[in-house]
């Protein structure tokens, strides 16, 4: 049997750990999320959340891979044989999610070159959506659209091409290019943000607490929603890079290292959108709030928005922005995607050109969908869906499953313990088998609520208004898709013998 391939450094594994957990959602998500639960308040929360649910479910994570050694569907049939169609889940999840997420990096691409000459023009909405995206109608396909066309190529290609080389000599030696990169450009734009007039306004407005707030149960939500989401966690990423660890690994110190330095990351972030957002609000003689966006709307609008008022320079801030948003959001495509990469190696036992060309080919040409003229509606609902019925409750399923059936937690507790430095205990396990199960389910509770049930209180109770067929088979239809193609794939004889462990404690 051929030697497993493994990071060259522990510091090559956490730069790829927290490169996957930094991702766009931290630059474009957190800090509205944080604006609108409470400000400054919000960080009580959102700190609870990171020690009792993204930090364990790290730990639960890091050590899944590094005992049972593999991708997360090997993992889970040598945990169980029958819990390996959770591993398989997982990798159709990421599946899905690279398909579309490749496009917004590709989009990310093309406004770092329209920065030079602020091609978005004063009406930068307009730009967007006409003229950039050329978007059309819900359930509209149209034409490629070749500005969105070339820079997914150029994304596939590097994406591929990385993981083409391997753990240390691709995935490894990228990281540590991109990661201090992303570092130090985005420190050079919170500097340039908060010396803008008006950046203390915009300052005041992100960390003003509103203590009343985390009286509302809501906001815990949202806190526990932006460390899950934020940290990769149930993407079958971090069970996989953490397979590649030397035996000897320090597994809870590493999840303390990457869990806090996704969290520094996020508040950096919000340091300087508020700053740049302040600036716009003071330019514009209006409150924060009201130039406050989120997502799409936020980079590819309100950001140029903002650049266009710079004093000097603006063409090189704005460049500097989108490299960032880039960098981010490759580093986590490459660990997306290395999830079913290694799946379908060790499945069908490939070698590991022939598992990107089965598993980065029809990713990149699925993502093709996403690059024509009704792109950025099938991206707006397979993304909507895909996180909230995908990610969400295959976490979920994942605590569950090993908490309450397999019943797992104290084997894990016990291979972690053995190899690092600080040490787990009762409170890890009443973590992970009652807060985290307990905050999910109702957050998926409130989610059908909102989707289902409100649809018999108004007409159209869709998601953003589509319609409803629009939404049964681009929306519902995704994670559904997702669920039961890993239940197939599980069925699949293994073309090598997984050497399911029998975990002779049970």
């Amino acid at each position: 049997m051929s030697m497993r391939e493994q990071w060259g450094t522990r510091a090559g594994f956490i730069l790829a750990a927290v490169g996957s957990a930094i991702g766009l959602g931290n630059i474009w998500r957190f800090p509205a999320t944080a604006f609108e639960n409470g400000g400054g308040a919000f960080f009580i929360p959102y700190l609870f959340a990171l020690l009792t649910a993204g930090i364990p479910l790290l730990i639960m994570e890091f050590t899944i891979g590094h005992k049972y050694r593999g991708s997360a569907p090997l993992s889970y049939a040598r945990m169980n044989p029958k819990s390996e169609w959770i591993g398989w889940w997982m990798v159709l999840v990421a599946f899905v999610i690279s398909t579309y997420y490749a496009v917004i990096i590709g989009w990310a691409i093309s406004y770092s070159i329209f920065s030079f000459n602020l091609q978005w023009g004063q009406d930068t909405e307009t730009f967007l959506f006409q003229d950039f995206l050329q978007a059309a109608d819900p359930g509209q396909v149209g034409g490629l659209v070749p500005g969105i066309l070339i820079p997914l190529i150029i994304v596939w290609a590097v994406t591929l091409g990385v993981i083409y080389r391997g753990v240390k000599k691709g995935i490894e030696f990228a990281n540590r290019i991109f990661i201090p990169t992303l570092c130090i450009i985005f420190i050079i734009i919170v500097i340039r943000a908060v010396t803008l007039p008006g950046a203390a306004q915009g300052l005041q407005a992100f960390f003003e607490p509103d203590f009343t707030a985390i009286m509302n149960g809501d906001v815990w939500v949202a806190a526990y929603g932006q460390i899950f989401f934020s940290l990769s966690i149930a993407f079958a990423i971090m069970i996989t890079y953490s397979s590649y660890l030397p035996k000897t690994s320090d597994i809870t110190n590493n999840a303390f290292i990457t869990g806090f330095s996704n969290s520094s990351f996020e508040l950096l972030a919000g340091i300087g959108i508020f700053g740049a957002l302040g600036f716009m609000a003071t330019q514009s003689g209006v409150p924060v709030e009201d130039v406050a966006a989120d997502g799409i709307g936020l980079a590819f609008v309100v950001i140029p928005q903002i650049i266009n008022q710079f004093p000097v320079l603006s063409g090189l801030f704005g460049f500097l922005f989108f490299a960032s948003l880039t960098l981010a959001g490759l580093s986590s495509l490459i660990s997306i995607t290395e999830t079913y990469v290694k799946g379908l190696s060790e499945k069908l036992n490939l070698s590991r050109g022939k598992a990107v060309l089965f598993g980065g080919g029809p990713a990149a040409l699925i993502s093709l969908l996403y690059a024509t003229r009704g792109g950025i509606n099938f991206l707006d609902a397979a993304d909507y869906f895909i996180n909230q019925f995908g990610v969400a409750l295959l976490g979920l399923v994942e605590v569950i499953t090993i908490a309450w059936f397999m019943r797992r937690l104290g084997v894990l507790q016990d291979h972690a313990n053995g190899i690092s430095d600080i040490r787990v205990g009762g409170l890890w396990k009443l973590c992970l088998g009652l807060i985290t199960p307990i905050v999910l389910g109702y957050m998926m509770f409130d989610l059908f609520r909102q989707n289902l049930l409100k649809q018999f209180e108004t007409d159209n109770g869709n998601y953003e208004g589509y319609p409803d067929m629009f939404i049964l088979t681009n929306g519902w239809s995704v994670p559904a898709a997702a669920l039961i193609i890993g239940v197939i794939l599980a069925l699949i004889r293994w073309k090598r013998n997984p050497e399911t462990e029998a975990d002779k404690e049970a």
